[in-house]
């Protein structure tokens, strides 16, 4: 295997998070991170890890993962919210720190864990990955080399439509929250504006400027399948003006067109855009100037980086943490490069809560400005306690089907609107291909349509059970995804008629 450093020396590490964060293991043998250790409340994410890691120090008690002396630094993969007090944790008992997005949950928050960082003299470094796929390496590096000339303006977009996830865990496909009442513990709920670093990330790296100013109009038009009022479910647009006097449109959140790594950047000498096919550069300093596709190479190293999650990114995260403990070479993501990601979403929230207001992003380098936001634990107001979604003194042996149910609901329901869909504008589909999926929809949905009538079913008994709670608002928001096809009684019929003619019309 290629060697990333001149030195033997290993880097022991330990996981504190084991869903996201043992996606990590594959990655560190290469990089000299050896993972020695792993925490985490769940006995099934506890028993993954073992299988990865059989020779690790295995606990679910914080207290004992930080009193494992057996390790240099933390990886810490924690829930949203857990950030600032795990990273602080960490430090205190002596270890180096890199701690998934983001990285607090108010300002006070922030100026504790900087102050915390500084003090430790260890390193910290924020799990951003973005960054760090191929194109945006390529594009740093000739933004770097001055190709784009000054920053103009951009447009970066991380659309993650994650319904199910605010009912499972992890993943997409993943197995429901436990108990069943209750919903996950911040994705049900979160404001997506405080999950901006896959969209800002890249144009900070890109071209090295810092958000200053940040505004954000309210979203009133949610997707069904959430929980009321759960700020995942809007898109969530803000405008930040960086340092240079550029701006940028940051664009997360939740719509019916994902694109999680979509981007347009204008400079005053080149301009780049990559919407999905490909990376594209328009060269030449002028609007009429030549566009061109564009193959971007990896830097050194990059066919370690290939297998690795997130385009690569999850390869460079450990990478860079890593030179830093062995050579001293800084990071990209420093706690303060933390900090400005951070409280651009956290301002952006602020902003959109005050109608659009402009709000400034501050500086938390300055030991001036942190002093100022020490006692600001200001935070949005959860619309609801993902714990208490039933109404107390509800009977868990009715309730604790609730995310399940919700997840049979989104993805049958998806699947029927999908094909019925696909049949509505099937005469304009351009592509064999595409035709073909259509008529392997209609079959799935057919072949489903029995269960997602039987759920439905369930979720109105439960409902009339409980109708005045946030789970019986989303279990009725979940109801109208597939109308109004699912109530034809005719249904079945219709979907085999219409497989019969499209197979025969593909003939």
């Amino acid at each position: 295997m290629q060697k990333c450093f001149d030195t033997e020396k290993r880097i022991r590490l330990g996981i504190w998070g084991l869903g996201r964060g043992s996606s990590f293991i594959k990655a560190a043998n290469a990089v000299n991170i050896d993972i020695v250790a792993g925490c985490d409340y769940s006995e099934d994410l506890r028993e993954k890890f073992r299988q990865a890691c059989p020779d690790a120090f295995i606990t679910a008690d914080q207290k004992e993962f930080l009193s494992f002396k057996n390790m240099d630094a933390v990886l810490i993969a924690t829930y949203f919210e857990d950030h600032a007090g795990h990273t602080i944790l960490a430090l205190e008992a002596g270890f180096h720190v890199m701690c998934e997005v983001t990285s607090f949950f108010t300002p006070a928050e922030g100026v504790r864990v900087v102050e915390a960082v500084e003090r430790s003299g260890k390193v910290y470094n924020l799990l951003e990955n973005y960054p760090f796929t191929k194109e945006n390496l390529y594009l740093a590096k000739l933004w770097k080399d001055g190709f784009f000339g000054e920053f103009q303006y951009g447009e970066f977009e991380y659309l993650h439509e994650c319904r199910t996830l605010c009912y499972s865990y992890n993943a997409p496909g993943g197995p429901p929250v436990e108990p069943g009442y209750a919903a996950h513990s911040w994705r049900s709920w979160l404001d997506f504006h405080y999950y901006n670093t896959h969209s800002l990330g890249p144009l900070m790296k890109i071209t090295s400027l810092r958000p200053v100013e940040v505004t954000a109009f309210p979203e009133a038009i949610p997707l069904p399948g959430y929980l009321p009022g759960s700020g995942m479910s809007k898109p969530c647009p803000s405008l930040i003006r960086m340092s240079n006097g550029g701006v940028m449109r940051n664009l997360c959140g939740a719509t019916t067109g994902d694109y999680h790594a979509c981007k347009r950047i204008w400079g005053t000498r080149a301009a780049a855009e990559s919407l999905g096919h490909g990376l594209e550069l328009r060269i030449g300093a002028a609007g009429s100037g030549m566009r061109t596709p564009i193959t971007p190479e990896w830097p050194e190293l990059g066919e370690l980086a290939e297998t690795a999650g997130h385009g690569g990114g999850d390869f460079w995260e450990l990478y860079y943490f890593a030179r830093q403990i062995l050579t001293g070479e800084p990071a990209p993501w420093t706690i303060y490069d933390a900090c400005d990601i951070t409280l651009a979403g956290i301002m952006a929230v602020r902003s959109h809560e005050a109608g659009g207001k402009p709000m400034p992003i501050p500086d938390f380098r300055d030991p001036k400005v942190r002093e100022r936001f020490r006692s600001d634990e200001g935070a949005m107001k959860r619309p609801f306690d993902p714990a208490r979604i039933f109404p107390d003194g509800h009977d868990p042996a009715k309730t604790g089907i609730f995310n399940s149910l919700m997840l049979q609901l989104i993805r049958k329901s998806a699947l029927l609107r999908r094909a019925c869909d696909g049949v509505a504008v099937y005469a304009q589909i351009s592509d064999s291909e595409n035709r073909l999926k259509v008529i392997q929809y209609l079959d799935q949905a057919h072949e489903q349509l029995p269960e997602l009538r039987e759920a439905r079913k369930q979720a109105q008994e439960l409902i009339a059970a409980y109708p005045a709670c946030p789970a019986a608002e989303a279990l009725r928001s979940a109801l109208t995804l597939a109308e109004p096809d699912i109530q034809d009684p005719a249904l079945e019929e219709k979907l085999l008629r219409k497989i019969s003619e499209l197979l025969a019309l593909n003939k």
